[in-house]
């Protein structure tokens, strides 16, 4: 875990590179140094429809969720938070001085109990990744 899931207006994709953005979050995410490198998932959806404000068609959102297994404290998961989030807002930040762009994050923790997981991607990464 986390996994973390990008929300976006379609138009958004015309300003920046959406997969590019992915990268520099999975990699903020992987350097606040409480979320594992193996189970770090960044994956981008855009909005079929949407209605913003006054409806104006050039208003644009991201919106990044991310949810984790519980148990990290308040104090590194709001680090986490911080630190994801500025990196996103670093990466919009061309974007966003000349366009309508809502940015926002919010983290939620999994229940451990209620989520089984099972997978191979730490069988499968170079020995020299951190876990």
């Amino acid at each position: 875990m986390p996994h973390i899931t990008l929300d976006y207006a379609p138009r958004l994709a015309q300003l920046i590179d959406i997969q590019g953005l992915c990268d520099h979050i999975r990699r903020a995410a992987i350097d606040t140094g409480i979320l594992p490198m193996a189970g770090v998932r960044v994956r981008a959806f855009a909005a079929d429809y949407i209605s913003i404000a006054d409806g104006n068609p050039d208003h644009m959102y991201l919106d990044i969720s991310v949810r984790l297994r519980g148990g990290r404290s308040l104090e590194a998961r709001k680090a986490a938070t911080q630190q994801i989030f500025d990196a996103a807002r670093a990466f919009l930040a061309p974007a966003m001085e000349t366009h309508p762009i809502a940015l926002s994050l919010e983290m939620r923790d999994i229940d451990p109990e209620l989520s089984p997981k099972c997978g191979t991607i730490r069988d499968h990464l170079s020995a020299g990744d951190p876990a």
